[in-house]
């Protein structure tokens, strides 16, 4: 792999809470434009990892990069160079779907001129733009998960992290939401996501599985089900994570 074509690097990254290690020794290579997966169990070490290469938390060893930034010396950097889509909704139902877009391109510094401009574009990738004018407390679940990937495009970030963004929602929606990630990706852009959606893993241009804080497995999802011989990734998930 390129390092010109490398969006996430780690190397050996590591995370200990006094004696608790949450992050042992992880190390990836993820690609411009790659659609790469989280998973584990719960206290696997995922929110960890994520809030690592957010620049939210410094590691206590190891290296890693985020769109060519450094953890421990650029973190705002690559604060401005991340977007962030949370599993519970951000945004605000006392807002128009408009209002929403307007307050979060000036949360990350956004001129009226740019916000209106990209808006439009963006509430038509998302499907929102009939009904731009609706309080947000007045849209489905799914609708408010477009507007939270929407919110998060605004300032054009080439890496997005996505941390469960179809929780709660019905499975129709959820693969409309797909489309969008897939869409995103097409452009270039890279997507980390988390999901304990197995249906949805198999989406994932590949996959890391985290185990006690190990990385314990990372192929795409074929290649995974080939080597443990499943029929699908929550079967192979279910193996290795019950694994000794």
């Amino acid at each position: 792999m390129s390092e010109n074509n490398i969006a996430v690097k780690t190397e050996l990254l590591t995370k200990k809470f006094g004696k608790f290690t949450a992050v042992d020794q992880v190390s990836i290579e993820v690609e411009k434009g790659e659609i790469f997966g989280f998973l584990g169990a719960n206290g696997a070490g995922k929110t960890t990892m994520i809030r690592m290469l957010c620049g939210l938390l410094k590691p206590s060893d190891g290296k890693a990069s985020v769109a060519g930034y450094d953890v421990y010396k650029q973190s705002e950097n690559i604060k401005k160079n991340i977007g962030y889509m949370s599993q519970k909704f951000s945004l605000y139902d006392d807002l128009t779907i408009n209002e929403n877009i307007e307050f979060y391109g000036g949360i990350y510094g956004l001129s009226k001129e740019i916000i209106n401009s990209r808006r439009e574009k963006l509430l038509d990738q998302v499907g929102l733009s009939d009904i731009a004018n609706t309080m947000t407390r007045d849209i489905p679940v799914g609708f408010k998960q477009r507007l939270a990937l929407g919110s998060a495009l605004l300032h054009d970030p080439p890496i997005i992290f996505l941390d469960e963004p179809t929780s709660g929602v019905d499975p129709e929606a959820r693969r409309g939401f797909w489309d969008l990630i897939y869409q995103t990706s097409e452009e270039g852009k890279t997507i980390f996501v988390t999901t304990h959606f197995m249906d949805e893993a198999e989406y994932c241009h590949r996959l890391s599985i985290m185990r006690d804080g190990k990385l314990i497995a990372l192929d795409t999802p074929g290649k995974l089900k080939a080597q443990y011989g499943k029929d699908n990734i929550q079967e192979v998930f279910v193996e290795i994570v019950n694994g000794e």
